[in-house]
């Protein structure tokens, strides 16, 4: 079954996003469904959007669930067979919707079909073979995984693949980073395939999902869930052992340099490497993913 407007909802995961989902949704297709799930209680956040957006149906979680987490709610709401995951902070190009369609025309068998980055320097994607160089044109290729920012699923073969328990498309045990990576590397564990669309552009603004007025909490959650996804992916398909001793140097130099920072009175850098080395100890002791930005709801 190729894809269309009928069979295709849009599942976009905010929090805090006023100044920038607008941009993203105008590039969309009026004619296509979209769920937003914002990660707040923000009533006055649902009743302008959809009421500047027809086709936008906006859900307030009244929790932040973060990601992942926010991305299986949205994709167990849509009622088509083809969910598109987009960051707030995504603008498609023109015809990048069309080129999809089209692509998934010629291309029957795929579990994730994306979009690629229109710039060249930051790639939206990791090939097979890393070591190997792909010039880009305009036919589809096969790919190792794909960044969460843009990726289209055939709900019907992921299903395959997902915990049959719990029935999460995501793991949730990630807040941010590498849940993308982790849903992809289990894509091609079940040997599904995973493609990209180089004709179906996006250009991808990067770090703007969240309003710049709480950049300083934004980007110490940043800081610590990184490291803490890193740690728990590399223990999830690696081991401990090798999760432990990939992340050690980078935990024992954050600590330095939080007492460096300290005694010099940088207290913004100070707290940027202690969230790091936070991030570190909590994983290696195996704490769930728990830090939250300081933000008001």
């Amino acid at each position: 079954m190729s894809i269309s407007r009928r069979n295709l909802t849009i599942v976009i995961v905010t929090f805090k996003s006023e100044g920038i989902i607008d941009q993203c949704i105008k590039s969309i297709d009026d004619k296509i469904e979209i769920i937003v799930i914002e990660n707040s209680n923000s009533q006055e956040f649902k009743t302008n959007i959809e009421r500047t957006f027809k086709n936008v149906n906006c859900v307030l979680s009244t929790d932040n669930l973060g990601m992942g987490k926010g991305n299986n709610l949205g994709i167990h709401l849509a009622k088509t067979d083809y969910v598109l995951i987009l960051n707030p902070d995504v603008i498609l190009d023109k015809f990048a919707i069309n080129e999809l369609f089209l692509a998934s025309k010629r291309i029957s068998d795929f579990a994730i079909l994306a979009p690629i980055s229109d710039n060249k320097d930051y790639p939206n994607y990791k090939l097979m073979n890393e070591n190997f160089f792909f010039e880009t044109n305009n036919t589809p290729f096969e790919v190792k995984s794909v960044d969460g920012f843009a990726m289209l699923f055939d709900k019907k073969k992921l299903k395959l693949i997902i915990n049959k328990k719990e029935q999460n498309y995501f793991d949730e045990n990630f807040f941010m980073y590498l849940e993308n990576d982790d849903l992809c590397k289990r894509v091609k564990n079940f040997g599904e395939k995973i493609i990209i669309v180089p004709s179906s552009k996006i250009n991808h603004l990067g770090g703007k999902a969240v309003d710049s007025k709480y950049e300083n909490e934004v980007e110490l959650s940043r800081n610590w869930h990184w490291v803490w996804s890193k740690f728990y992916f590399k223990k999830k398909h690696s081991g401990y052992f090798e999760a432990f001793m990939d992340g050690f140097p980078s935990f024992f130099s954050g600590i330095i340099k939080c007492i460096f920072f300290s005694i010099t009175g940088d207290k913004k850098k100070q707290k940027k490497y202690y969230s790091r080395a936070s991030g570190f100890f909590n994983a290696a002791i195996g704490k769930k993913s728990w830090y939250r930005p300081k933000i008001n709801f």
